[in-house]
């Protein structure tokens, strides 16, 4: 099947690498443009981009799909490479019509949730934010509207207690090409049975913003958790604890109930804070302000706690 990509971080690189391992063609690769990276702001290629070129396959960064000569350039592009399948995943520009009408037989997007659940730009953290147990990825016909395509396939799995927004978004990746994979096998058989979403059960999953980071201790002690989880590691939860300011990358619950005030520091040989309702967090990576990120028993030899 001839085959056009469209996908950018590191959450698409699976879904390319498995059409390619297992013998697709893969015609094109469409992704964002190279952007300024580190400390020199020196361009760094899309990692998706980096995959692509490591198997020759030809690599074309529009500046818009939409609008201007870069969206005309393009449009004419794909005319010309006539794909059975156009495979959407992470890629970061909307698709105006006439773009999701020239694959022979879809558009399609991978998306990194159970529609229509966490429609959006991130669903994995928002998952996690709100502490669902469950989550997964969709295959659906890429349509207009934001993540509102009829849905093909879905695949779950479970969320860890302590599992970060990361650790999900690579297990997820994984999951996102096994589902591809039994998409494309799907359409190329003809057996493909697509469902509409029922709009009544979305909800909508934003781009994280640092307004998020901020803990409030008067909130329960899962709550706490679940943001410390789904914003590890960007933009990153942070305390003001005993004076400083710190980055919480990671945390467990204690499930114990304390005595004492919300904020309040109840074991600094553990680093366990009492929250609104009673019950401890504990704190296990942290990053404190000009330092490195390290584990909390580091942290601790080299700084007292004070209650």
């Amino acid at each position: 099947m001839d085959i056009v990509f469209m996908g950018t971080p590191d959450f698409a690189v699976p879904c390319l690498k498995a059409l390619v391992e297992s013998g697709e063609n893969v015609k094109a690769v469409f992704t964002q443009p190279d952007k300024p990276k580190g400390r020199g702001y020196k361009l760094a290629p899309p990692p998706v981009k980096e995959y692509a070129v490591s198997k020759g396959i030809p690599v074309y960064q529009p500046l818009s799909m939409k609008k201007g000569e870069d969206a005309d350039k393009s449009y004419e592009l794909l005319k010309e490479l006539a794909p059975d399948l156009i495979v959407v995943v992470a890629y970061g520009q909307i698709l105006p019509k006439r773009i999701l009408d020239i694959p022979k037989t879809y558009c399609i997007n991978i998306h990194a949730s159970l529609l229509p659940a966490y429609r959006g730009a991130g669903p994995i953290q928002w998952c996690i934010l709100n502490g669902e147990k469950v989550t997964g990825v969709t295959s659906m016909i890429m349509a207009e509207g934001l993540d509102t395509g009829d849905m093909l396939l879905k695949a779950s799995l479970e969320i860890g207690e302590n599992e970060t927004a990361d650790e999900l978004h690579d297990r997820l990746s994984e999951l996102g090409a096994k589902v591809l994979l039994d998409t494309v096998s799907a359409i190329k058989s003809g057996d493909v049975h697509p469902e509409k979403q029922d709009d009544s059960l979305s909800n909508y999953a934003p781009r994280l913003t640092k307004e998020l980071c901020p803990i409030d201790f008067s909130k329960s002690a899962q709550e706490i958790h679940d943001q410390i989880r789904g914003l590890s590691s960007w933009p990153c939860a942070v305390a003001e604890i005993a004076g400083r300011r710190l980055k919480i990358y990671r945390s467990e619950l204690d499930g114990v109930h304390h005595n004492g005030s919300a904020g309040e520091i109840c074991d600094k040989d553990k680093f366990t804070v009492i929250c609104g309702d009673g019950f401890g967090i504990t704190f296990t990576e942290v990053q404190a302000e000009g330092g490195k990120r390290m584990k909390t028993a580091d942290y601790l030899r080299g700084n007292k706690l004070v209650y």
